[in-house]
């Protein structure tokens, strides 16, 4: 027995690090910063999966990739039907294996966990994805058709993966997006040097070729209504067009020049290029003292781009403690390798100009902790006569974002929340029939893989409603 327990293969209980730009380097270029692991990296990380005959990892991922099965796949060096055991579930996974916060969910569950560092999933995910861009991308089989059409508000995650998914069940699918690209929050809200735009298209473009049309510059509720959409020959609708309003602090001198919401900000960075100006022509001014409040993905993603973008000091304006920034830990780390600096437990009471009206100054208050508040948190209390004033010359408000209200206003009898979230069960049906909703739009603000599982739920769903209907 003692000789059996010896000839046992010892775990690797560390993970293998990625490789990243240095921070020095990365700080000033919008290039990725995590460079992906090599075939090599990849084997070895593989490695370390137990293939546990009863696997946690799945149960934490909310469109239930088989991960055992396809990291199998992978150590067996069939990188073909590894991504091909991915995509029957997961119609996105290079973006998946760069955004989704898999530390809070498959890999939180990883046995391996208990003794070490949890197996790297979303990493192999991306190694698969980015082998098979390289190689050659290949389809999914689909049903035949059902003669069944389906009209996808919104080319975000949630409705990308909606439509994949309702293409492969046979039905005829149609994505209406506002913008001018595919993606939604994907291009908009992600910075290039986290997600690379060419990999979001290149996965809107695998969606395409699976037989999804998709129109761009359509904005349902103005160029037409749902109501429309259903009288045209539409058999149902799914929205999913997340929340893409910015929320505001309210307090004196917000509307002061040098103030951006993180949304307008990360939009012009992103979307409208802003960082290759004049190449791109949108011009956005950061003074040398930028100060972005809020501890989400957004404000690090705000607070990264504007050091990038040339400013001299960033910091972070927190009314909470480090442990209960909400932001991924790994894009906290990389902040503050980067240089960015944070102000815990501080809150801001108002902003102050100069003779311009810009702002110059922003005074805020330090905060204690309090008991946990709805969110589970402990609630940030002000401590009296505790004002201090910061020199600023930009500021970014990264505190949340909101739904747009059209499709709300302009959909009769659609039931929505005092927050302007629209009402719909576990499966995404809403109170008008034929009519689906998920996402952001109906949980307000989350990550890119819940609106991924909640495009999931609904595509099977509208799928059975309209197989079943008369």
């Amino acid at each position: 027995m003692a000789s059996e327990n010896k000839s046992k293969p010892k775990v690797q209980k560390t993970s293998v690090p990625i490789p990243k730009q240095a921070p020095e380097v990365r700080r000033r270029n919008f290039n990725e910063v995590a460079l992906g692991y090599n075939e090599e990296q990849a084997l070895a990380e593989a490695s370390r999966c137990l293939q546990c005959p009863k696997p946690q990892c799945v149960s934490g991922c909310p469109v239930e990739i088989d991960i055992p099965a396809f990291i199998k796949l992978m150590k067996d060096k069939k990188f073909d039907e590894a991504i091909k055991e991915i995509k029957e579930k997961n119609c996105l996974p290079a973006i998946c294996g760069r955004v989704c916060p898999q530390e809070e969910q498959c890999q939180k569950l990883c046995v391996l966990g208990k003794v070490g560092d949890p197996v790297s999933i979303g990493r192999l995910e991306r190694f698969l994805a980015d082998w098979e861009r390289q190689t050659g991308i290949a389809c999914s089989e689909k049903a035949p058709s059902t003669g069944k059409r389906v009209a996808i508000i919104g080319a975000g995650p949630a409705g990308l993966t909606a439509a994949a998914d309702l293409v492969r069940f046979g039905h005829e699918v149609v994505i209406f997006e506002a913008l001018h690209y595919s993606g939604g929050v994907l291009m908009y809200g992600i910075p290039e040097f986290r997600l690379p735009k060419s990999i979001v298209q290149a996965e809107a473009g695998y969606v395409k070729k699976l037989g999804v049309e998709i129109r761009l510059n359509c904005l349902v509720g103005r160029t037409f209504t749902i109501p429309e959409l259903l009288k045209t020959g539409f058999d149902a609708v799914f929205i999913g067009t997340g929340a893409g309003l910015p929320q505001f602090l309210g307090i004196p001198g917000e509307n002061l020049g040098g103030i951006y919401s993180a949304n307008e900000f990360l939009i012009r960075v992103n979307l409208m290029k802003a960082y290759k100006f004049p190449e791109c022509d949108t011009p956005i001014k950061i003074g040398k003292k930028v100060v972005v409040i809020g501890g989400g993905n957004v404000a690090m993603d705000s607070a990264r781009s504007a050091l990038r973008l040339g400013a001299e000091e960033v910091c972070i304006v927190y009314r909470r403690s480090r442990e209960e920034l909400p932001a991924r830990e790994e894009e906290i780390e990389n902040a503050e390798e980067e240089g960015i600096v944070c102000k815990f437990l501080a809150a801001p009471l108002r902003f102050v100009g100069d003779e311009k009206g810009w702002v110059k100054a922003m005074e805020c208050m330090c905060m204690e902790l309090g008991p946990p508040d709805e969110s589970g948190r402990r609630r940030p209390i002000p401590i009296k006569g505790s004002e201090f004033v910061m020199d600023v010359d930009s500021v970014i408000v990264a505190i949340g974002r909101t739904p747009n209200p059209i499709i709300q206003s302009t959909t009769e009898g659609l039931q929505v929340t005092k927050w302007g979230t629209i009402v719909a069960d576990e499966n995404g049906k809403t109170s008008i029939e034929g009519v689906y909703a998920g996402g952001d739009i109906v949980t307000g603000e989350a990550t890119v893989i819940s609106a991924m599982g909640a495009g999931k739920k609904a595509a099977k769903a509208i799928h059975e409603y309209l197989m079943n209907k008369k």
